[in-house]
């Protein structure tokens, strides 16, 4: 191997990715073009994938041998706003003090994904026997479904790999499991009047108030239900409604009124049970309320994200190999959803394991702890020395 590239320790790797301003609802491609000019003059070969719009792209690279059975390293490099947070310093500038990190993205996950690039020149040193690929996404923040597009490649025009391990801050626990996030925006349509004569109308916002009622219901039976596994806080599928937003004044029926709801379901739930229930009630609702004095309403419900859950799977290959590296005996849950039900889904064994807490994700002052980056190095390294001398999945 010739060094022909520029090696960045992992702290300066970790102030480069923190300085691009990656926010959701922004373009990271400052942030892929950067990387990719690092493998580049690495000579490791990577693959670009677009959205649909090009403002945004996930990046696939692979070290070692191009073939089947590797090891997937996942990080997003998307990160929740700052607006109106109170920081004490720049979010988009690394600030270490008092043995911490402090930046936008440098625990969720930054830290990661600038450990993963560091270690390129020792992972090319070692002269890996199987192969670890680095998986770059974006959108986590609001849809996981940055890494969609990869994971449709996997076989096709790009290694199919052995094991997958998505660096979310888990304090370098091993999570197995975690539950599903789908959320919903629900609009019902009535027929303005005179509050004085209700029979002239569709009140919207009481016929949303119904609707509401009834996913109060469906929280409570999904709570009764539990958690037959005993392994997540809270111990049941939960179902709650974010916003609602409806009338003009007092004394009209109002014309519209919506409202934002999701549930996070454990990974034994039935994925329709809810949807289902709900359009039950909608139906319900559109007949007895709101199309009580003539064909006045209308309830349309659409899907804004749809993150399958983890569901575990003792003693897969993805699950083996964390837990040797990171020295635990054991797995566990995390209350978030991450991209790794989407590797999951489509047949990848998958785990959760990465440094930090999600503690100091999405507040101000985000960070994560010298003590914490340098443990998520020291795992890393170790997977370099497995895939080295020729890890196989089993």
């Amino acid at each position: 191997m010739t060094d022909t590239g520029p090696r960045l320790t992992p702290l300066a790797m970790l102030e480069r990715l923190v300085a691009f301003d990656t926010e959701s609802q922004k373009s990271n491609l400052a942030l892929i073009d950067f990387v990719a000019g690092y493998l580049d003059a690495w000579g490791v070969p990577h693959r670009r994938l677009p959205n649909r719009a090009g403002d945004k792209a996930a990046l696939f690279a692979t070290i070692g041998p191009l073939r089947d059975g590797g090891v997937v390293l996942s990080g997003h490099t998307d990160v929740v706003p700052v607006a109106g947070q109170d920081w004490t310093g720049d979010p988009f500038r690394l600030r270490l003090a008092d043995g911490r990190l402090y930046g936008r993205g440098a625990v969720d996950m930054k830290g990661f994904c600038a450990l993963c690039l560091a270690l390129v020149p020792d992972m090319l040193a070692a002269d890996l026997a199987t192969p670890i690929h680095l998986l770059l996404s974006y959108d986590e923040e609001t849809t996981c479904l940055g890494v969609v597009d990869v994971i449709a490649r996997f076989g096709v025009d790009l290694p199919r790999p052995g094991a997958v391990i998505v660096g979310e801050p888990t304090g370098l626990d091993v999570a197995d499991a975690h539950k599903s996030v789908f959320t919903y925006a629900t609009t019902v349509h009535g027929h303005e009047a005179h509050s004085a004569k209700p029979m002239l109308g569709a009140n919207a916002v009481m016929a949303a108030a119904d609707l509401v009622t009834g996913l109060n219901r469906i929280a409570d039976a999904m709570m009764a239900r539990g958690d037959a596994s005993g392994r997540f806080d809270p111990p049941y599928t939960t179902v709650h409604v974010g916003t609602i937003r409806g009338g003009t004044a007092r004394n009209i029926l109002p014309k519209s009124c919506s409202f934002e709801w999701e549930f996070r379901g454990l990974p034994d739930l039935d994925l329709q049970e809810i949807p289902t229930r709900f359009a039950a009630l909608a139906d319900t609702v559109t007949r007895e309320r709101l199309n009580r004095f003539g064909p006045f309403g209308r309830i349309e419900t659409v899907e804004d994200a749809a993150v399958p859950g983890l569901a575990p799977a003792p003693g897969s290959p993805a699950e083996r190999l964390a837990l040797r590296l990171a020295g635990r005996n054991r797995t566990i849950t995390v209350p978030y959803a991450t991209e790794a039900g989407r590797f999951q889904r489509a047949g990848l064994p998958t785990i959760v394991c990465g440094p930090g807490s999600i503690d100091q994700a999405h507040q101000p002052d985000e960070f994560i702890t010298l003590a914490a980056f340098e443990a998520g190095e020291a795992f890393l390294r170790g997977l370099i020395r497995e895939c080295a001398a020729g890890w196989v999945p089993g």
